[in-house]
């Protein structure tokens, strides 16, 4: 059983170095595409942006008002709560406002927050991390209850492993959580095992709805 979980973790850890490195590799195209047609790629973006606006705003009138979103949590005996109901996956632009914090899912921005082992100094708009849970993301938060010694570690686990973020959130409850686009749970520490059963299980997991969706080129402090 110790080897399956072995192999289970180092193909996993493959996959994401794979899917990492076909992103490194889009960038480059995308950089390359940006210099060879640079004035027909702002004309286009000009365009977009008034389409996706209007376009936004139509959206934006239901999906913020939190009908998108209904359900509960329940709790499994791994301390894991899981979301059951709907989370909605539209782009608004105004504020949603979401029924527990940190959100789990949900009608979010279209940016998401830069999430290839980025840690903030300073809370995060949730709008922004919700879509990057939606790409895989796990989303490591804290309050000022949380140890400096916890922070720093788990900032130093996050640092060095792609497809995660992390970030201060007084307004939750708990010192220290840990959340996956619909699931969620609390741990007592940097040491507590259930860090990285949770980042193991979760991780671009099954859960993610845009499997190898970015987590560069997005939003940044």
């Amino acid at each position: 059983m110790g080897s399956a979980k072995k192999s289970n973790s180092a193909e996993r850890k493959a996959r994401i170095e794979e899917m990492r490195r076909a992103e490194q590799a889009r960038e480059r195209r995308n950089r390359i595409l940006t210099i060879g047609a640079s004035t027909v790629i702002v004309a286009a973006l000009v365009v977009g942006t008034v389409v996706l606006v209007r376009s936004q705003s139509d959206d934006s009138s239901t999906a913020a008002d939190g009908k998108s979103t209904s359900g509960k949590f329940t709790t499994g005996a791994d301390g894991v709560k899981t979301w059951k109901g709907t989370l909605g996956r539209t782009h608004v632009t105004k504020t949603v406002k979401y029924p527990v914090e940190p959100p789990v899912g949900g009608d979010h921005n279209q940016v998401w927050m830069n999430c290839n082992g980025d840690v903030y100094g300073k809370a995060v708009n949730n709008m922004n991390a919700v879509h990057s849970l939606e790409h895989g993301a796990v989303w490591v938060t804290y309050n000022s209850k949380a140890s400096k010694a916890d922070v720093d570690a788990l900032a130093a686990k996050v640092k060095k492993t792609p497809y995660t973020l992390m970030s201060p959130d007084d307004k939750q409850a708990d010192p220290i959580v840990l959340t996956a686009w619909g699931n969620q749970r609390t741990v007592t520490g940097a040491k507590d095992p259930n860090v990285d059963k949770f980042f193991e299980k979760f991780v671009q997991g099954k859960q993610t709805p845009e499997p190898g969706a970015a987590c560069t080129n997005g939003l940044s402090q």
